[in-house]
């Protein structure tokens, strides 16, 4: 038992016990917490009597409904109590009394505004956000502990998750497919912390890409044609250099009529074709049992006559059944890898199929690589916060014990001018071996994506 806990018990025994050692304690272990203002009483004070007003049968799903009775509670609560606002200030009240009881509380008009791309809460006075690839603090604070509790809970129950001193971390997703993780203490220091990434209302598409200037139009011509041609591809990167929404782009390629099975941790992608199954991994339960891993998903999904199989991200010994289903008729699969490099990201690969515990030699994994891989497209987050397509790279095969690689696009920076990076992809002027399978399926690209001019000629 702590000391400060030991005088707290002290002083409830022992009246005589003097309370000045025990402030003193607070002050240097556990500084007071500022005391709230004004207007945050007045919060508080309205949003109990208004819950207290509601009728607890109602559904909770029909958030127009709900949010109509909401209003009705709220104006009756603010008359009898003779409460005068603003317009301004009250409708700024009521959406808070509202967000508190149907949303997420102070994330609320964070999850609404289109400029953010992720969402940090380091406890209950601080919340960060990335706008634009930078991260910023934000002024929107939560009441307590307690209350950042209150949002987690109401992320992770919908989903039969938990988060307790048993389970303190989690991986969840709002109802609008955002991904959520939760971690608390006592693993996290600072309090409750949430991670939220926020995907983009209206998915992207490979104009908003060229528009941004992560890829170039030549290289989205170039992408087009092999997913079409069905070559298994690698979406590598750094952690929040955007390979989940570039998947998602590519797989707007994938023809309507195909079957597409997906296995994620926790349900991202957001294809737009008709016949798409989702499948989700599940973590064990509070007995430890009846946890399904991303390597049993995908041992299942061959099972389930897929088209095109994409994992959203593989990290473990999944990779060893990715690369077998790959090599076993699954062509044009996709999946996103954590990595520096293409080349560091075969190096990932070898050590995530070791990972599966098969006792392999190196160069037959390396064969399975080389042989199911065709194409690595590697993104990253750059210095002025913009998400670029960096390196397009081509798995040429073995050439002894090493996997050959030619890079077909590379990014040339050529300075920095105003906060912003100036350069460009380029195609380096190869023309990948696999342009065979491209032409099988029917797709003819013109020279100048490769760099060259009707002739033949470097341009």
């Amino acid at each position: 038992m702590s000391l400060l806990r030991r005088i707290e018990r002290n002083q409830k025994s022992s009246p005589e016990a003097a309370p000045s050692k025990l402030e003193e304690l607070r002050v240097k272990r556990q500084p007071a917490r500022p005391a709230r203002d004004a207007y945050a009483e007045l919060k508080s004070q309205v949003q109990k009597k208004v819950i207290a007003e509601l009728d607890p049968r109602m559904d909770l799903s029909k958030t127009a409904e709900v949010r109509g009775a909401i209003e009705g509670i709220f104006n009756t609560v603010l008359a009898e109590e003779n409460i005068i606002l603003s317009r301004a200030e009250r409708m700024t009240l009521f959406e808070q009394v509202a967000a508190e009881i149907l949303g997420l509380g102070p994330l609320e008009p964070l999850l609404r505004d289109e400029t953010v791309t992720e969402i940090m809460v380091n406890g209950p006075d601080n919340i960060y956000v990335e706008r634009h690839g930078k991260v910023e603090k934000t002024p929107y604070k939560f009441e307590g502990d307690d209350h950042v509790f209150r949002i987690i809970d109401r992320i992770v129950a919908p989903l039969g998750r938990r988060v307790d001193e048993s389970q303190p971390y989690v991986d969840a997703r709002l109802p609008n497919g955002d991904r959520v993780n939760v971690i608390i203490p006592p693993l996290s220091i600072v309090g409750p912390v949430i991670t939220i990434r926020v995907f983009a209302k209206i998915p992207f598409t490979m104009e908003d890409f060229i528009e941004l200037g992560t890829v170039t139009p030549e290289l989205a011509e170039f992408a087009e044609a092999c997913v079409k041609a069905r070559l298994n591809t690698l979406i590598t990167g750094g952690t929040g250099s955007g390979k989940t929404t570039t998947l998602n782009v590519l797989s707007g390629y994938i023809p309507h009529d195909e079957r597409i099975i997906t296995i994620e941790n926790a349900a991202e992608l957001q294809l737009q074709q008709e016949h798409v199954v989702s499948l989700e991994s599940r973590l064990p339960n509070i007995e430890g049992k009846g946890a399904v891993t991303i390597r049993d998903l995908v041992i299942n999904s061959l099972r389930m006559r897929p088209d095109r199989i994409i994992v959203g991200e593989v990290r473990g010994g999944e990779a060893l059944d990715m690369l077998q289903a790959m090599n076993t008729g699954h062509d044009g699969s996709m999946t996103t890898l954590h990595c520096n490099s293409p080349r560091d990201a075969l190096a990932r690969l070898e050590t995530m199929v070791l990972m599966a515990g098969e006792d392999l030699p190196h160069r037959a994994i390396r064969e399975q690589i080389a042989s199911a891989t065709h194409l690595i497209i590697h993104q990253d987050r750059m210095r002025d916060g913009s998400r670029k397509v960096v390196q397009v790279t081509e798995v040429q095969g073995m050439e002894g014990d090493v996997i050959v690689l030619q890079d077909i696009f590379a990014f040339e920076q050529l300075g920095y001018e105003g906060g912003k990076i100036i350069g460009q992809l380029r195609p380096t002027g190869v023309r990948p071996k696999f342009m065979e399978l491209i032409e099988a399926s029917g797709i003819h690209l013109p020279p100048n994506i490769f760099g060259y001019d009707a002739r033949g000629r470097r341009l």
